[in-house]
């Protein structure tokens, strides 16, 4: 074999003088004094406590690798699909996967501890924790009492901690189960952890690692909060602990009964015992930091979130909060603070300032929106941090302040369309259509905004609104393609987006637009239908403009269904437009779809031929009207009729997919009794039967149900036959198939 390659240095002998002494010194007895040892040697507990990594010792090599062969099968369980057969089929799989958790879970006792603080066992705990029911994690919680202050500033073990408060299943059940006294333990448990914390809550909010453990806790204790924030669950981990937890796979039970408790803690009453604890952890932030301290939290990118929670929490529990009111005798206006100033154009504290004016009172937020933002709105809309802020306060704008924040805004909305920060023009959509005022204001400032001065312009309103471009910079870039640049005409304007694409924003006001009252929504409708047929599918085809689309049948319109007739073979060979062909046929009445199935027709093999198209055409059901129209508008009238149909023809509202299917084998024979009455006339007839109906005269009507019941137990009997065994010689080979 060759000879290895040495790394280049300078080369080190070994002497005997280098291995003497290690020889001697390995030799030394237990009780010698420190001074007599080399300084590499170091006691057990010296060296534990100079490993903070590792506060409660290491893990023996024997139990992680032993947790690994765990964390493996249980990966492999999660990732099966839900009623998969395993590989013991003589047990079932619930119970082998129990037996194996149980074995895993008594390993375990003893070490929680060192498994929660070790950087690989750490995520296998988290995982089991998915599967543990409510008798185990109770124990797992207990073992792990007195010790949550430093497991919760671990790098590892927070998420442990984590894990454990965020999964289902902490609140009480039902009140009367036979074992409320073991789920009132879980609950008692996390009460003495709150005291636990409680002492140090204020060291603990500028933790890194212990912040996000505070924030799943106060979730815990006040979930009332989540529901009002659409932060606040994304507020619990940050994007690099997400983004590396995705990376560990899928996290959930691994057992099939448990699938379907995932969202019942949402529905169950929350203990008062929380609230208090809630409002206990508020009280001590209060009293124990002062106010320049409390500001400096807001800033601080790890204390910022738990902050903004708190401000929810406080603003469920404890009323008039946050803001004081001054005297409504008092005609002097309070003077803007340098300091909310700095939080208005803080990427950080911009968030908290969001929370606060959404949960503030109603007198608060009049001084907030007088002081802050009247006056400077059109500084503020385009403003790349300042304008979220806005946006979220002009979600409370009465109609008085909604109509001054248009007039102030008239001349800037060219800039705010320029800088693509839309936000404020949509909540201002949004606004006018929940107290329906101003709404005519409101299509004028769009119109305004992407330069649609003309009556006729107003067709292409979809079209500028999609790409967020006025109509002369659209119409500069009509002859260009998607995506292509033409130098000559962009000269001036530099490296200008030539695309025609549809954006996010865009989509987002049009959606807002067609939310208006019917005659202002028609601004959008008639845009829409005055597009020619070949915009409508490609809008139809765009995952984002498509969704314009979704928005539009809520507006109870039949144009654009009319429209599409003749091309909704084009329009359903195509992922998305499938989804929008299956919305126009459940949004249209039964003549309306009959046109449609008609005009099908002569394009039935390219429906059939297409991977998208073919389930549309299964479910309109060319065959049944092409053979039987009647019984076709029949099932079509019941299926739009079972779906909640209006009873006025022309208005339909939209309705979920209907899925028409070919009559079966039972329907035929009790529609068409006469073919099975002559097939019936051919076959030798039973003596039995014979009797019974010369006798009596009865002619026998066999209905679909009472064939369907026969056939069954008729399936059953033979089953029972077939299961009986000749000898005993296959009884080894047979095996239970699920």
């Amino acid at each position: 074999m060759p000879k290895e390659n040495r790394k280049r240095g300078k080369k080190h002998k070994k002497t005997q003088e280098h291995s003497q002494p290690s020889r001697d010194t390995n030799y030394d007895s237990q009780n010698s004094e420190h001074h007599n040892r080399p300084s590499w040697i170091v006691p057990t507990q010296e060296s534990e406590e100079a490993h903070p990594e590792a506060p409660f010792g290491y893990v023996d090599p024997d139990i992680k690798a032993y947790f690994r062969t765990v964390d493996d099968q249980i990966r492999t369980w999660q990732q099966e699909r839900p009623y998969e057969e395993d590989q013991t089929p003589d047990l079932d799989p619930n119970e082998a996967r129990r037996i194996f958790l149980v074995a895993a879970l008594t390993e375990m006792s003893g070490k929680e501890k060192q498994l929660a603080t070790d950087p690989d066992c750490s995520v296998i705990l988290e995982r089991m924790a998915h599967s543990m029911d409510d008798f185990v994690r109770r124990v797992l919680l207990d073992s792990l009492s007195g010790s949550y202050e430093a497991l919760i500033k671990h790098r590892f073990a927070s998420h442990v901690c984590q894990t454990l408060f965020i999964t289902k299943g902490i609140y009480p059940s039902v009140a009367d189960s036979k074992d409320k006294g073991e789920l009132r333990t879980l609950t008692r448990l996390i009460l003495d952890i709150c005291e636990e914390l409680t002492p140090a809550f204020t060291t603990l909010v500028m933790d890194p690692y212990a912040s996000h453990v505070l924030r799943a806790l106060l979730l815990l204790l006040s979930p009332s909060s989540s529901s009002t924030s659409h932060k606040a669950e994304s507020n619990v981990r940050s994007k690099k602990s997400s983004a590396w937890k995705a990376r560990q796979g899928t996290m959930k039970s691994v057992f099939a009964e448990n699938k379907s408790h995932e969202h019942v803690d949402s529905t169950r009453s929350v203990p008062k015992e929380f609230h208090d604890a809630a409002a206990r952890f508020i009280r001590t932030l209060k009293s124990e930091l002062s106010d320049n301290e409390v500001r400096a939290l807001a800033a601080n990118k790890v204390a910022s979130p738990l902050l903004q929670l708190i401000l929810e929490v406080e603003a469920d529990h404890v009323p008039g909060h946050n803001l004081s009111v001054p005297d409504e005798n008092c005609d002097e206006e309070p003077e803007a603070s340098d300091y909310l100033v700095t939080l208005l154009r803080d990427p950080t504290s911009s968030h908290l300032l969001e929370t606060m004016v959404s949960r503030c009172p109603d007198p608060a937020f009049t001084i907030l929106w007088t002081t802050y933002f009247q006056g400077k709105l059109a500084r503020l809309a385009t403003h790349p941090v300042a304008n979220f802020v806005v946006a979220k306060a002009a979600e409370r704008l009465n109609p008085a302040q909604l109509e001054a924040a248009l007039d102030e805004l008239n001349t800037s909305w060219n800039k705010v369309i320029g800088t693509a920060r839309t936000g404020v023009l949509r909540a201002m959509i949004d606004r006018a259509c929940t107290l329906r005022v101003h709404e005519n204001d409101i299509c004028q400032a769009v119109c305004d905004a992407f330069e649609l001065v003309e009556p006729r312009d107003r067709n292409r309103l979809v079209s500028c609104v999609l790409v967020l471009k006025p109509l002369r910079e659209y119409m500069a870039t009509g002859s260009t393609k998607h995506g292509s640049e033409d130098p000559q005409k962009n000269s001036k304007k530099g490296n200008m987006d030539t695309s025609k694409e549809p954006k996010v924003q865009g989509a987002l006001i049009l959606q807002s637009l067609l939310r208006l009252s019917e005659p202002h929504c028609m601004i959008v409708t008639e845009s829409i239908t005055s597009l020619p047929t070949e915009d409508l599918i490609s809008l139809s085809h765009n995952p984002i403009s498509s969704r314009v689309i979704d928005v539009l049948f809520e507006s109870e319109t039949r144009a654009f269904v009319m429209s599409l007739i003749g091309h909704y073979h084009t329009l359903v060979d195509d992922r998305i437009g499938s989804r929008v062909g299956d919305r126009c046929w459940a949004f249209a009445d039964t003549y309306l779809r009959e046109k449609i199935a008609r005009s099908l027709i002569v394009h039935e093999q390219f429906l059939v031929a297409s991977y998208f198209g073919k389930f549309f055409a299964r479910n309109i059901n060319l065959y049944l009207l092409q053979r039987r129209p009647e019984e076709w508008r029949e099932l079509q009238s019941q299926s739009k009729s079972s779906s909640g149909s209006i009873s006025s023809p022309s208005v339909v509202p939209s309705a979920p997919s209907a899925t028409v299917q070919r009559p079966s084998s039972e329907d035929a024979e009790v529609s068409h009794p006469s073919k099975a009455s002559k097939k019936r006339r051919t076959r030798p007839e039973d003596e039995i039967d014979a009797v019974f109906n010369t006798s009596l005269g009865v002619k026998i009507k066999r209905t679909a149900s009472l064939q369907k019941s026969m056939d069954q137990g008729l399936q059953d009997i033979l089953g029972a036959i077939r299961a009986v065994p000749s000898d005993d010689s296959g009884r080894g080979k047979r095996q239970r198939k699920y």
